[in-house]
């Protein structure tokens, strides 16, 4: 069986440069196509010279429908309008469109998931396998406290990140408030600032670190009155969430269209 052939959106950046090495480092898929915006330095010129190796034969384009027509999946790390506009492209092309990108909102999503009616959309704030790990423990701890336990989410991320919370915040902020029966719209408190008044039983904050080039650190804090529970995930190395990327990718291979996340890929 042909391996498939995996296309890298938001190419050169640094999940992007990333991917593709994970891509071309891998025994079970093909890179056969690099996206970046129109206009970039690195449109028209090969993907392995952009990075600064031997050529890959590769050429970077800004016509994404036509790598997608070459491709059994797509693995997006973009922008939220750039990745609604590949959802649509990659149902067109009835591809795997694996979505990496933060950030995404409302009216990004019911796009998405009308995508998914043609097509397979895995969507995940956090590729890696230990962060999907402290997800589920997050949900089963939360379900085991009452309100009277505060639940804090902290994470840290470089300076370069441009959204917070992080999508992987969110991913644990939505497992908590599952837990406890709410909704994380309901629940959620962020950007604290001032006279604020006492902390609102139930609730669950949020806070964010940009500093540095912090890979990810993320700690779920449940406390109350004596004692604390902290839940941690601390990542080293970018590569964590490009092998998770590419398993998902190809975990998607002939499954029915519809969206999934990496609960799914990961059998959690």
């Amino acid at each position: 069986m042909e391996q498939p052939g995996i296309v890298i959106t938001g190419a050169s950046g640094r999940m992007g440069q990333m991917l593709i090495h994970a891509v071309n480092a891998s025994k079970k898929a093909r890179l056969v196509g690099c996206v970046e915006r129109t206009g970039h330095t690195w449109i028209d010129r090969d993907v392995g010279e952009c990075l600064g190796g031997a050529p890959l034969g590769i050429t970077v384009t800004d016509d994404p429908l036509e790598a997608f027509a070459k491709a059994q999946a797509v693995i997006d790390v973009t922008t939220p309008a750039a990745t609604v506009e590949f959802a649509a492209l990659a149902a067109q092309a009835r591809t795997v469109h694996v979505i990496c990108t933060t950030g995404l909102e409302a009216s990004h999503l019911a796009k998405i998931d009308a995508a998914s009616r043609h097509a397979v959309i895995i969507r995940a704030g956090n590729m890696s396998l230990g962060v999907n790990l402290l997800v589920k423990l997050t949900q089963k701890v939360a379900a085991a406290l009452d309100a009277d336990w505060d639940i804090e989410v902290i994470e840290a991320h470089h300076r370069h990140k441009i959204d917070a919370p992080s999508g992987t915040a969110l991913m644990l902020g939505a497992a908590a408030a599952e837990g406890r029966g709410v909704t994380l719209d309901a629940a959620k408190v962020s950007n604290r600032d001032g006279i604020t008044g006492a902390r609102e039983r139930g609730t669950i904050g949020f806070s964010a670190i940009r500093s540095g080039d912090i890979v990810g650190e993320h700690d779920v804090l449940f406390a109350t009155e004596g004692e604390r529970i902290i839940l941690r995930h601390v990542a080293t190395d970018r590569a964590i969430f490009a092998r998770g990327a590419l398993k998902a990718a190809l975990w998607g291979q002939g499954k029915k269209p519809g969206q999934y996340d990496m609960m799914d890929v990961l059998g959690l």
